[in-house]
C-alpha cells in the first residue's frame, strides 16, 4: 500500500510546486509590468552607502521622494552589502529573496498551526503572494517577510522541548532591525512571570526572553560601536519622532493611531490614542499569555503579532503579512467563515479604493471610506476577541 501511495503523494506535491512556480512567475511579470520602484529597497541601499561613506544616517533623505532613515542603526549595518549591486540586479535579487522568504514563512506558519503537508506550502504560497500586504512588501522591497521568518523560526522553539541554544536570537535580531517584534519578548517575559505566580515553572519562557534581550542588546551595542553618533541620535531623539515616518492619517497606516486620526479628522490623536493603545496592549498580551499557558502556541503568537501591529504608531499595510498565519490558523481550527472573511479583507485591496495621496484627503473621510480604510485594524480587533473567546477554559501551565 505504501509503495502505491508514494507516487500519488509525489504527483500531488509536483502539481502544487508547479502551480506555485506559475503563480510566482505571473507575479514577477505583473510587478515588472507595473514598473514597481521598490522605493524602500532604494532607501535601504542609501542607508548602507551612508554607513560606508561615514555620512550622517539620520540626516539622509533618499530617493526623489526624500524619504528619511527610520530604522535603528543596526539595520543600516545589514544594508551595506546592498551597495555592491546595481539597481536592476538589486531589484531582481530582492524579489527572488522575498519570494523564497514567503515560502519559508508559509512553511513555518503551517507548522505553527499544526498542518505540515508539503504540498500545502506550495498551494498557500501561490495564493498568498497576491494578497495586498505581501504584494506591497515585494513592491516596495520591504523586510517584513524576513522579520516574520526570524520571529516564527524562533518561536517554533517551544519551552520544554529540549535544549535551544539559539532561543531568542531570531526575536532579538528582528527587534534590532525594527522595534515592533520586541513585543514578542515582552510576551515571553509576561508568560514566564504568570506561570511562576501560578505555581508552575516559568523558567523556560524567562530564558527565552533573556535570550531575545541578549541578542537585541548585542546587535544594538555592535551598531553603537560602529556608528556611535547615529546610535546616540536614534535612541535619544529619532525614536520618539513617529511623524518622521509619515502622516498618521495616511490610508496605508493600519494601526489604531491611523484609524483614530482618520476618524477624528485630526493628524495627531494624542492622548486618546495613547489610552486606547495601552488598553489594546494589555488586552492583547493577556490573550497571548492565556493562550500560551493553555498550550495554544499558534493562538498566542498570532494574538501577539496582531497586538504589536495595532499599538504601533505606524503599521503600514505591508506590515500585515501576518495575515497569512492568521487565515491559516482560523481555517485549520474550524473557523472557516472567519478565515474566508479575513482572507477577503487582505486580498481585496479595499483600503486603496478611498481617496488618498497629496493634499491629505484622508483627514476628510466619512462613512464608507472610513470603514474601508480601517479594515485591517478592524480585522485585528475581531481576531483578538475571537482568540480571547477561544482560549477560555481550564488553566494549565505547560513547563
Amino acid at each position: 500500500m505504501s509503495v502505491i501511495a508514494i507516487p500519488g503523494a509525489h504527483r500531488s506535491t509536483s502539481v502544487a510546486l508547479g502551480a506555485c512556480l506559475f503563480s510566482f512567475t505571473a507575479f514577477w511579470f505583473a510587478q515588472r509590468a507595473a514598473h514597481v520602484s521598490m522605493i524602500d529597497l532604494m532607501v535601504y541601499r542609501a542607508e548602507g552607502a551612508a554607513v560606508r561613506a561615514g555620512g550622517d544616517l539620520y540626516a539622509l533623505r533618499a530617493t526623489p521622494e526624500h524619504l528619511p532613515t527610520t530604522y535603528p542603526p543596526f539595520a543600516a549595518l545589514l544594508f551595506t552589502p546592498l551597495t555592491l549591486l546595481d539597481t536592476p540586479l538589486l531589484r531582481a535579487t530582492a524579489t527572488a529573496a522575498n519570494l523564497a522568504l514567503l515560502v519559508a514563512f508559509v512553511r513555518l506558519s503551517l507548522n505553527l498551526v499544526g498542518h505540515a503537508r508539503v504540498e500545502s506550502v506550495w498551494w498557500v504560497a501561490a495564493a498568498a503572494v497576491w494578497c495586498e500586504p505581501v504584494w506591497t512588501t515585494l513592491r516596495y522591497g520591504q523586510v517584513n517577510l524576513l522579520l516574520a521568518v526570524l520571529v516564527l523560526w524562533d518561536l517554533s522553539r517551544r519551552p520544554g522541548d529540549g535544549p535551544a541554544r539559539w532561543a531568542g536570537a531570531g526575536l532579538g535580531l528582528a527587534a534590532a532591525v525594527k522595534l515592533t517584534p520586541a513585543l514578542f519578548a515582552v510576551f515571553l517575559l509576561a508568560t514566564g512571570c504568570v506561570a511562576h505566580l501560578r505555581g508552575g515553572d516559568g523558567r523556560p519562557w524567562l530564558r527565552h526572553a533573556r535570550g531575545a534581550a541578549a541578542a537585541f542588546a548585542g546587535a544594538t551595542l555592535l551598531a553603537a560601536a560602529v556608528l556611535p553618533h547615529d546610535s546616540w541620535r536614534f535612541w535619544t531623539r529619532m525614536l520618539f519622532r513617529a511623524n518622521r515616518v509619515g502622516h498618521a492619517e495616511e490610508t496605508a497606516n493600519q494601526a489604531l493611531r491611523g484609524v483614530l486620526a482618520r476618524l477624528l479628522h485630526a493628524p495627531a490623536p494624542g492622548a486618546l490614542w495613547a489610552a486606547l493603545a495601552a488598553l489594546v496592549a494589555v488586552t492583547g498580551l493577556s490573550v497571548a499569555v492565556l493562550a500560551e499557558l493553555r498550550d495554544r502556541r499558534a493562538w498566542a503568537v498570532a494574538a501577539c503579532a496582531v497586538t504589536a501591529l495595532l499599538i504601533s504608531p505606524v503599521s503600514w499595510s505591508h506590515h500585515w503579512v501576518w495575515c497569512v498565519p492568521l487565515v491559516l490558523l482560523l481555517w485549520t481550527h474550524g473557523h472557516r467563515a472567519a478565515a474566508l472573511g479575513t482572507g477577503l479583507v487582505f486580498c481585496s485591496y479595499a483600503l486603496w479604493w478611498v481617496p488618498h495621496g497629496p493634499g491629505r484627503p484622508e483627514l476628510h473621510q466619512g462613512g464608507v471610506a472610513l470603514a474601508l480604510s480601517g479594515l485591517y485594524a478592524g480585522a485585528g480587533l475581531v481576531f483578538l476577541a475571537l482568540a480571547g473567546h477561544r482560549c477560555r477554559g481550564p488553566a494549565g501551565v505547560r513547563p
